[in-house]
């Protein structure tokens, strides 16, 4: 697969795109909210999905309309054909832009929680979702993830028993210009939440 590729259909394919009488806008004033994709990236181990479960819950009590994309749920069933080759590392973060594409554009304040190792596929993701992208950056040390290992993955690629593991033996590529940074290692939920939460007031994706 080509990593710098959206995946364009062929043109022999003879499909041809229809467009729906109700439009992004028209379903903004139904929802009253703007929606906007939440990317967390981060090691294993990181709080990638912590944080995001703990920021959809507080978006929730603010009466927010969302959706949370989580890497293990989707791969159980979405995703459930692909491996973790670099190959099939990029075709899960493919589909899984494409979903969080048509979720945005239902003006859901979706939140993605993968891994998503390669700095390629977050940009493709990114000019596939536009400007309502926003990647968060959940930075926490191997040493730190190793250390938490929650589910004993690091001990297991370690060992040789997983092999492509992220950190260990395929690289994790850190985001160069995120728009958000958590450094789970040292700074506690609450705290990370509220840096979400100021950005999207700060955005005005909710009132402040």
């Amino acid at each position: 697969m080509n990593a710098g590729a959206l995946h364009t259909p062929p043109e022999d394919r003879n499909l041809t795109r229809h467009e729906t009488s109700v439009q992004r806008e028209d379903r903004a004033r139904v929802s009253g909210q703007r929606g906007a994709v939440l990317w967390f990236t981060g090691l294993s181990g990181s709080g990638k999905s912590t944080v995001a479960n703990a920021v959809e819950l507080r978006l929730n009590r603010l009466g927010r309309l969302t959706y949370l994309l989580d890497g293990d749920n989707v791969r159980s069933g979405l995703c459930a054909d692909l491996g973790f080759s670099n190959e099939d590392r990029q075709e899960n973060i493919r589909r899984v832009a494409h979903v969080a594409r048509l979720f945005v554009d239902a003006n859901l304040i979706t939140l993605v929680s993968f891994i998503s190792p390669f700095r390629q596929e977050r940009r493709n993701a990114r000019t596939l979702i536009g400007g309502d992208f926003v990647e968060v950056f959940v930075d926490a040390s191997l040493q730190v993830c190793e250390d938490r290992d929650p589910k004993g993955l690091y001990k297991k690629a370690r060992a040789g028993a997983i092999a492509d593991f992220t950190g260990i033996s395929s690289p994790y590529e850190i985001p160069e210009n995120p728009e958000i940074v958590l450094k789970t290692g040292k700074e506690n939920l609450d705290v990370c939440v509220d840096r979400v939460l100021d950005y999207l007031k700060s955005r005005k994706y909710i009132a402040p």
